[in-house]
This record gives C-alpha cells, structure tokens and sequence, in this order.
C-alpha cells in the first residue's frame, strides 16, 4: 500500500499501472496526453512506451498481448483522430474477450461540450465497445477510476476506456492518495454435484461423442487430452484453440467451419452427443441438428446462448473437465472414433501431397510445409486474416507453438501487431507473423516500430496481388471478380528501406535457401513469398456453392475465353 500525496496525476496513474503489473504500453504521443507521456518518460525503465506509427496498431498489439497472456494490454491515444484509430483494435479485443485499457485524451476540461478543436464525443463513441466507459471530470476521481477501469477490463475479460481531460493529467492530488496493490481476484465457480452426475449419465449413454474445444481451453491442454482419450471422443477445435493440443494428436480432427476437415464436418454431423467446452462457436449450419448437448463454459451466460444444450456446466474448463474425468467410466474401445481417426490420415495424407509439391509457381501449402522446418518448440505464431487463415489453419501443423489472430471481430492487418505484441510479451521465444499482402499493407507502416525497439520478428507475406478471401467469395456467389487485384508490390524492398532485412522469393528453388537464410537473421525480417493465386476451398462443399461456382466458371469463360480448372477438380472431390 502506497501513499502519495502533493503528485502530479499522471505520476500516480503511473505508479498505479506498475503497480497492476504494466511494463509497456502501445500508443502516439500528443497534445492531450502529452502531460501522461511525459510521467511515463520518468519511469521508462519500470513501463515503456512504444511508440507506434497508428494507433490502430497500438490497439491490435494490446489485444494480441491480452490475448496471448491473459494479463492486461494497454494503449493511449489522444483526443479526436488518435482515439477514433483504437477502435479496431478494441472491438477486436471485445470480439476475443481479451483484458485491454485505453487511456484516452480529450480537450481541456473547461472546453468540453463546446466543439472544441479535436474534440468528439468519446463516452457516446466508445459505448458499445466498452465495458467500462468513463470520463473523469476532476483529478481526484482518477485513481479510482483507474483501478475501477482495470478491475472491470479482467473481469468482464473486455475493454475500459477511461477518457482524461488533458488538462487533469498535470493537475496535484491535494488529498493522500491510497494506492492499493494490483491484485484482481477472480471468483471461482464451479457446477454442482448433480449438474456433474446429469452430464456423466449422459457421456456414458452415448454412442458417438465429440468435443469442440475452444479459446477457453487455452489453460487445460492437458485436461482436455485426458477427458478425450477417457471416454474415446474425438476433438475439434475453433480457430482460436488451434495450439491448445498438437495437430497431429491422434484425436484431433482439425478445425471446424468454413475453414475446417472434412472429417470434422462429417464426424459433427454424425454425432450424438456434442460437448462443447470453452467456446461460442456460432455457425449453426456446421453443428449437429438437434443432438443431446453438454456445455462448459466459465461464464453462466454464455451456456446456451448459441447451441441448445441439456446440461450447462458453469466452470473453468481445467477444473471441470478434471472433475468429470474422475467422476465418468472411461471406455476402452469406439468405432466412431477409429472411423475418424482413419478419415483424419487420409485428409492429412492429401494435404502432405499439397504441401511437399516442388512445383512452380509456389502456392501456399508448400510455403507452410518450409516454416515447419523453421518452428522452434514453444514459438508463437502471429496469423492474419483472408486467405492466409485457411492456409495456417489447414496446413501449418502446430506441435507445441502458441497461435493468436483476430478469430470473432476478424480485422485484416491483425498479423503484423500479434508478432510485435508476441515479441514484447516472450522476448526469448521464436514469433513468426504469416500475413497475406492485403493484410499487411493496411499496417506495413508498423514494419519499422519492430525494427525501431530491435524486435527480431520474422514476418512472411503470402504475396498474390490480390484480396484472395474476397475474389474467391464473389466466385462462389456465382460473381465475376472486381475490384480485387492488387498492384505487385516488393515488400521485401520495403522492409530494406525500414532498417531491417527483405528476402523475395518468387520459385520452388529459391524457397528453401532463404527461408534458411532469414531465420537465421537476429534483426527483423520480411520474407516476401511471391504465390500463384489459389481457392482456400472448404473442407466440405456444399452442392449450392459447387453450384454458384460453375456459374462463375461459365461467365468467367464467356467474358475473357479463360476456362481454368484445377481448383473445380478439387472442389468436385469434396463434394461428397
């Protein structure tokens, strides 16, 4: 417990963010904050500030650091145009419950509500993306407001916003301050006895069971292996659980979804009892129709909220699936679950063909199988958004590598700041960005933040001149492509020309040798993979897509003479 007394508020809001454990902080420097940069400059050597070039990016960082450690992103940002920029980046921690704060400028207390020059309304701006939304009106009511904030950011696993006239960062506490250790203590749940009997009966009554696993399973990899091969089931992840278990473990088929296995599709469908943990996975058209349902979910109001379910377990998912592991009869032998398993080598056998191909000109699958050579055990792997998440998803084998992108809100550009965040967070840890070109070029201004703080990140664009994901939804619709090519550009120059090291890989022949080369780089470096364009078809295609895609196959034809096949052959045998 601290005692401060006669201090400039920007000097307590900063002993308190050490005090709650903050050592960095994402952001621009400016007018309305300028006050707070310059306390912060005091104590650099306890929390700094990085210095950003758009704080969209200094918001995908802090969201990409809660998310990746479970503790608490910051980001700062001025008045006006600096606090509009956050937005994306906090509806992506909204998006993937992960714990941000942004300290927010605004004009001088005096001039708001008067249109002053940068001044918006931020309390209305803020509303929905916020769990906490508060402006201060005096410098006494900060420290409050700021444990208030952070408290309500872990709690809610969401974003606070506190918006602080500028002139109140500068202002004296002319009362002893109380500063309070930075502790947030979670409460624990954990479901009834009887609610654990009503799922165990119905575990053991079933024939073919799977597991959808989820982000929150993050903190039970181990629990959830041992609850699988307990009671044979099979495991599916989301998207944001990929890393939670190895890809290869025998009972995972993968992911689920647009972006999923073809086993995953068929063993869902199948099921007769769907047990969801940690996750809000909300497609419908890929779940069950209307099977038995067991949900485990560490928020009450989650369970049911997108699946019916019989029986809804409010717990954490380590606990939980420990406690129904003890209490169910492990079973010895199932059918459903060797089918799978079967199915499940053979997809990985197809894919294998994909992604040891020597052909030119280079496609995604083979640059997957180049940086598996290149992982180091405990690496993080920072995705993006388009075309390259199908790719990483599919074909980018996990052992025991962390995984983090934007999963619900699914922002491009979201790779780029992941790497910078992953690289804060686990400064000895190996961290790879895979972005494709469109993803990349709405944040590549931030290249040089990584090569400014010496960030050794190695970040690989998937270059097609194109939007990928957008050009192959409008096929699939049946539309002929527009507005979708993108210039060809040389991020490999680019990186050169920001202080830190650029390979361009344009063959088969040259992919080897300088992906060998850039991973062995202790700077930044951009690997700049230049690929022929390629459909991410989903593992399951249904007939109406097959459909509208032979019609975009038929007007493409007629509109420039082309008929091109390769991708409907492939898509023919997923078909069924």
């Amino acid at each position: 417990m601290i005692w401060m007394f006669n201090k400039r508020t920007g000097e307590v809001m900063t002993q308190q963010l050490i005090n709650w454990g903050v050592d960095h902080i994402y952001g621009m420097p400016g007018d309305s904050i300028n006050e707070l940069i310059d306390d912060l400059r005091k104590r650099q050597d306890e929390i700094e500030f990085i210095q950003v070039r758009h704080e969209e990016t200094g918001a995908l960082s802090a969201a990409a650091y809660a998310k990746l450690t479970g503790k608490l992103g910051v980001t700062a940002a001025i008045a006006g145009p600096g606090a509009v920029h956050l937005l994306n980046g906090l509806y992506d921690a909204k998006a993937d419950s992960a714990p941000v704060l942004a300290i927010v400028g605004q004009v001088h207390s005096e001039e708001v509500g008067t249109g002053a020059f940068q001044e918006i309304n931020l309390e209305r701006m803020f509303d929905d993306v916020a769990v906490f939304n508060r402006r201060a009106e005096t410098e006494a009511q900060l420290p409050d407001l700021l444990d208030q904030a952070i408290k309500e950011a872990y709690a809610h696993k969401g974003v606070s916003v506190l918006i602080v006239p500028d002139d109140l960062f500068a202002a004296k506490q002319t009362d002893e301050v109380r500063l309070t250790s930075g502790d947030y203590y979670r409460p624990e749940i954990f479901p009834s006895q009887n609610q654990l009997n009503e799922a165990r009966e119905m575990i053991e009554k079933a024939e073919k069971p799977i597991i959808l696993a989820g982000q929150g399973t993050r903190n039970a990899p181990n629990e959830l292996i041992d609850f699988a091969e307990s009671i044979k089931a099979p495991i599916i992840l989301s998207l944001l659980a990929k890393g939670v278990i190895p890809d290869n473990h025998p009972y995972c088929l993968g992911q689920h979804g647009q972006i999923g296995t073809k086993p995953a599709y068929h063993a869902m469908k199948e099921t007769d009892l769907l047990i969801l943990v940690g996750t809000q996975f909300p497609y419908r058209d890929f779940l069950p129709d209307e099977v038995t349902a067991i949900q485990i979910d560490n928020k009450p109001e989650n369970l049911g909220k997108y699946y019916p379910i019989e029986v809804g377990l409010a717990g954490d998912s380590k606990e939980t699936l420990a406690a129904l592991t003890k209490l169910t009869a492990s079973v010895e032998k199932r059918e459903y679950l060797e089918y799978y398993q079967e199915k499940m080598n053979d997809w990985r056998i197809a894919l294998q063909e994909e992604k040891r191909s020597t052909e030119n000109p280079l496609h995604a699958p083979q640059v997957m199988y180049e940086l598996e050579k290149h992982m180091e055990p405990g690496a993080i792997i920072s995705g993006d958004v388009g075309n390259v998440t199908v790719w990483l998803s599919r074909f980018l084998h996990l052992v025991n590598q962390k995984f983090v992108l934007s999963g619900w809100l699914a922002t491009m550009g979201s790779g780029l700041p992941g790497a910078i965040a992953a690289k804060k967070a686990y400064p000895d840890k190996q961290v790879i960005g895979v972005s494709g070109d469109g993803g990349f070029s709405m944040v590549m201004h931030d290249f040089v933040t990584a090569v400014k703080y010496d960030l050794p990140i190695k970040m690989i664009v998937l270059n097609n001149s194109k939007i990928g994901m957008i050009k192959y939804e409008q096929e699939q619709m049946g539309h002929l492509n527009y507005a979708t090519n993108l210039g060809e550009v040389d991020f490999a120059k680019f990186a050169e020309a920001c202080g830190g090291e650029g390979y361009r890989i344009e063959s088969y022949e040259e992919l080897s040798t300088k992906m060998k080369q850039a991973f062995v780089s202790e700077k930044p470096v951009l690997i700049d993979v230049v690929i022929e364009d390629q459909a991410p078809l989903p593992g399951k295609i249904d007939y109406q897509s097959a459909v509208n895609f032979s019609k975009y196959i038929v007007k493409e034809f007629f509109e420039s003479g082309n008929l091109d096949l390769p991708d409907m052959k492939k898509a023919l045998k997923r078909l069924t």
